[in-house]
């Protein structure tokens, strides 16, 4: 996995300190797979979505946004912000620790601050897992991840059925989240 310092310099900004006026929805949007568009249409530079993703921020309300210190906007977004796009994996057992990078070269390791989630997939009932990047930024595992994490599932402690993955010590079960 590339190290953090290779993600071509966007620093992360301190958006949640930052608290301009509210500006309007410019047509900014994040497609389920992870497409940045304008206006309708898709937005190609890799650097140009790496510093968008840098002043993209989650806000109590439920509502994204992309955020400077002059100006807040909209940005609509389909399922997850970010795609998690490589894991990498180091220990096993308790003293595992599963390694994200997102499809934005964020790097992020499951633990209480970053936690791993499973949301019920339509119209499948599948699960869908996600990652807690930063603030309330969450990227949703491809595919390909998905399945390595359930290559790495064991059977839980307490000897019950739930299967799931350790992670900065902590147990992450692959499981449907509880009705409400």
């Amino acid at each position: 996995m590339r190290a953090a310092s290779d993600a071509g310099g966007t620093a992360l900004r301190p958006v949640e300190k930052w608290d301009p006026p509210y500006c309007g929805d410019i047509g900014m949007e994040i497609r389920r797979d992870g497409t940045w568009m304008y206006q309708g249409s898709p937005i190609g530079r890799a650097a140009l979505v790496k510093l968008f993703a840098s002043i993209l921020r989650k806000d109590a309300d439920g509502r994204t946004y992309l955020v400077t210190p002059a100006e807040k906007v909209d940005v609509r977004v389909e399922d997850a912000p970010f795609l998690a796009v490589e894991m990498a994996v180091v220990g096993e057992g308790r003293a595992q620790r599963l390694t994200f990078r997102t499809n934005v070269d964020d790097v992020v390791t499951v633990d209480a601050e970053h936690p791993l989630r499973f949301e019920a997939s339509e119209p499948d009932g599948g699960l869908k897992p996600y990652v807690l990047v930063r603030g309330r930024l969450e990227a949703l595992c491809t595919r390909a991840v998905y399945s390595e994490l359930v290559e790495l599932a064991v059977a839980g402690d307490d000897g019950g059925e739930e299967v799931g993955v350790w992670s900065g010590g902590l147990w992450w079960g692959l499981r449907h989240p509880s009705p409400i």
